[in-house]
């Protein structure tokens, strides 16, 4: 025999003496590998060898015997002795009267000796007695159906499959079976109602009669019932409380209890959704009241929420409530906003309940594991629970109908592994939903697996969808209000620059303004989107362009204006001022176009509204801006054109109105140079920001003269073309100031005067109003003319 032992240990060299003893049993184990497996042979060269590892104060003694450890409990070393079991055990020690008694001997001193006990690392709980909660007429599913049986979802042999499978795979020998017994009253009523208590109760006296014509009463809480309900129900709770208090006693490292009826959809006050005690939120209670543990962490990670685990610790600082589940803005099971990011709890418990809801079916390990990373881990870690207790419904497996998720064994694995981190590894897993019963049996291997140590299966690289992060962000920032761990920065989404399809995900606030602009016209003016036959001026400027309903009519009054703007351009919207509000502009936009139409249709004329804004401008042209130009943008220019050819022309209408707002001051001009407008427009009225505008034509005198009897031009009294009398000139010389700097504002502010222009323009051509034919007029805030109007010559 060989002595190992440090030299700072070993005390002497002195002889240890191996005796047998008829009164000394080894415990009883199922895991084999704590046997000593030698074949009892005679002679003292067929001994085993051993290794005794000795120190000054030793809790137990390990003896080596071909390669294989077998631990020695103290109190089997009496004075150096080492006492050894009288029967002979498979493989045992012999204990036959030949072999020697005194193989070797070492003088020890006295030791201190330390009883510890040996902890079993994994205990399991399971009953086939539960199985006797059924549906009338129940058929067990044969072994030959994996994946769902024939009728009710929540079927006996959803928790056989799982011990099969265990025990198939060796897994159950390597495990301790807990004995447990059913619930009591008393812990029962820690979380429900006496009247709970007497209803679960009162099934096992129900008549064949009273089942049938209570089947729908049940039905509408997501319920079945039979005589053995209760004692199944009392069972599957009184085993998820043994299980936690093996834990917490330390009997077992962590335990699996394979139960059923589920539990975490009971209310205090209700059961439904399958189950009938909250068997999670009963034992929580249980080990609290025997201070067992006071720092409860509920992890839940079953496709639905766990709506009765939350409504028990609701106001509990001492219970962290977490779920993950699929919530569908409240229309997934338990179809309430209970499950909802905002449900945090109320009271000393407000920012005790953590939701993580899921905004449809789908998501899956990445999505899972990246919640885990950034909320739930770090939550956990700074809540430090006493006790960690999982609601595993595995309803968000892959494969499970009901839950449409694709949540894999290796996930499961991975997510038990991370909370075996926590409370010491004191961790309880209590079966909840779970409907496939291949995808039940797989994900339950793989955390009963983790639970006895193995290492999780490798997961296959995974990034979390876009979805997924955008809920952990939503969730982190709600949750940052009271947990320090939680980083919010960390959780915001990534920018997206693409889709799969390679469009832009990114939709503009000027996209955003005018898409909505168009939809108010359509629903309170009844406009109406022209097509575009042209593919590119499609693309650029789809649902922009809208007209009346009869618009190829002449119309009550004969007057077709043509509105052409680039509202929701805040580029231009705002020149001339420091900040800006977009809701104002929005409102503002919406504002003006209803001032314009209104008064159109009171007047009975036709309307042509163009939009021309394309997107939004990020900076002007390298050159800089110009006072006055040539010609407009070329799209909106072949725009107007294409309107012009295919609808304004074909409209009986013989008097038209040109008025252009923002930039579409240059794309009307545009018109007025590149068509033969003069026969049909009456008016030309430009309102224009502080940016360039278009002059006419100056090769062509008959219609330089038309186009100064016929325009008019708004600009804000800052604009640089009034500081050139020129150039006013080359604009027709009727220009017109309004002291407002941004152009929604000059439009509001000049509408009074431009009613009364067009007004007299049609349906006959008159005089330029108030004798000012050839005037620059300031304008006032009501848009009348103020004294300080000095009158230009062309």
């Amino acid at each position: 025999m060989e002595v190992d032992g440090s030299p700072s240990q070993r005390q002497s060299n002195a002889p240890v003496t191996l005796t047998e003893s008829s009164t000394t049993q080894q415990p009883e184990t199922l895991d084999q590998s704590m046997d000593i497996d030698s074949a009892p042979e005679a002679g003292p060269s067929k001994q085993p060898q051993m290794i005794i590892q000795q120190t000054t104060t030793i809790e137990e003694t390990t003896v080596i015997t071909n390669d294989l450890p077998q631990t020695i409990a103290p109190s089997e070393l009496t004075n150096g002795i080492i006492h050894t079991p009288s029967r002979p055990l498979n493989g045992h020690l012999p204990t036959s009267a030949s072999g020697p008694s005194d193989l070797f001997s070492i003088s020890t001193p006295n030791f201190n000796v330390v009883e510890r006990p040996r902890i079993y690392r994994t205990g399991y709980i399971y009953d086939p007695m539960m199985m006797l909660h059924c549906q009338e007429g129940y058929v067990p599913t044969a072994e030959s159906v994996v994946d769902n049986g024939p009728g009710h979802p929540e079927e006996p042999m959803r928790i056989k499959r799982i011990f099969s499978r265990l025990a198939e795979q060796g897994l159950i020998k390597r495990m301790k079976r807990i004995d447990f017994g059913q619930v009591s009253m008393e812990q029962v009523l820690l979380v429900h109602g006496e009247d709970l208590w007497l209803k679960v109760q009162g099934t096992e006296n129900l008549t064949d009669e009273y089942i049938q014509d209570s089947k729908l009463y049940y039905e509408q809480l997501s319920l079945y019932v039979c005589r053995e309900t209760a004692h199944c129900a009392r069972l599957s709770c009184g085993g998820v409380i043994q299980a936690c208090i093996s834990v917490c006693e330390r009997e077992v490292r962590n335990a699996f209890a394979i139960v059923r009826p589920p539990g975490h959809h009971a209310e205090p006050d209700e059961h439904m959704g399958f189950c009938f005690f909250n068997n999670v939120a009963v034992a929580a209670r249980e080990v609290q009241r025997r201070d067992l543990a006071k720092k409860v962490l509920i992890l839940d990670w079953d496709v639905h929420h766990g709506n009765g685990t939350q409504r028990a610790f609701w106001d509990d600082p001492n219970v962290l409530y977490v779920s993950l589940h699929r919530h569908d803005g409240g229309r997934f099971y338990p179809t309430s906003d209970f499950g909802a990011l905002d449900m945090v709890g109320s009271g000393a418990g407000e920012g005790t309940s953590v939701n993580i809801p899921w905004p449809g079916p789908g998501f899956g390990d990445a999505d899972y594991i990246y919640a885990f990373q950034r909320i739930v881990m770090p939550i956990a870690y700074e809540f430090a629970p006493d006790l960690v207790i999982i609601s595993a419904g595995f309803d968000a497996a892959d494969g499970d109908q009901l839950g449409g998720c694709h949540v894999t064994p290796a996930a499961y694995g991975h997510m038990t592994h991370m909370l075996c981190a926590l409370a010491g590894g004191k961790l309880v897993v209590a079966l909840e939903g779970g409907y496939n019963l291949k995808a039940i049996s797989d994900s339950a291997l793989a955390v009963a697996q983790v639970l006895l140590g193995e290492t999780p299966a490798e997961l296959e690289a995974h990034q979390a969808s876009e979805v997924a992060t955008e809920v952990i962000y939503q969730c982190a920032k709600v949750q940052s209000k009271y947990w320090k761990s939680i980083d919010v920065k960390a959780c915001e989404p990534p920018e997206v620059n693409a889709l799969e399809d390679g469009s832009s995900p990114i939709t503009s606030i000027p996209d955003l303004l005018k898409i909505y602009r168009a939809h108010h016209m359509y629903e309170k003016h009844q406009l109406y989107q022209i097509p575009l036959a042209s593919s590119e001026l499609e693309t650029a400027f789809a649902g922009q362009v809208m007209c009346s309903e009869n618009v190829y009519d002449m119309g009550p009054e004969g007057v077709l204006v043509i509105f052409v703007h680039d509202f929701g351009n805040l580029r231009v919207e705002t020149d001339g001022v420091s900040t800006t509000n977009v809701h104002m502009a929005n409102s503002y936009l919406i504002d003006t176009s209803d001032a314009i139409i209104n008064w159109v249709k009171k007047e009975g004329y036709n309307i042509i509204d163009v939009n021309i804004l394309k997107q939004l401008p990020t900076a002007f042209a390298s050159e800089g801006p110009k006072m006055v130009s040539k010609a407009g943008p070329q799209m909106e220019s072949q725009l107007i054109r294409y309107i012009w050819d295919n609808y304004i022309e074909l409209s009986e209408a013989d008097n038209v109105v040109l008025i252009g707002h923002g930039t579409g001051c240059q794309t009307i001009m545009d018109l007025v140079n590149c068509r033969e407008v003069e026969k049909k427009v009456k008016a030309v009225v430009q309102v224009a920001g502080l940016h360039s505008l278009v002059r006419v034509d100056p090769t062509n005198e008959n219609r330089r003269i038309w186009f100064r009897k016929s325009n008019q031009v708004y600009v804000p009294s800052t604009h640089p073309v009034l500081e050139e009398e020129r150039i006013q000139k080359r604009l027709g010389g009727q220009v017109f100031t309004s002291e407002r700097a941004k152009v929604v504002d000059v439009l509001n502010d000049v509408l009074p005067r431009i009613k009364e222009f067009v007004s007299s323009k049609v349906p006959e051509t008159l005089p330029a109003v108030n004798g000012h034919a050839n005037g620059h007029a300031h304008l006032n805030g009501a848009g009348e003319e103020a004294s300080i109007a000095h009158p230009i010559t062309a």
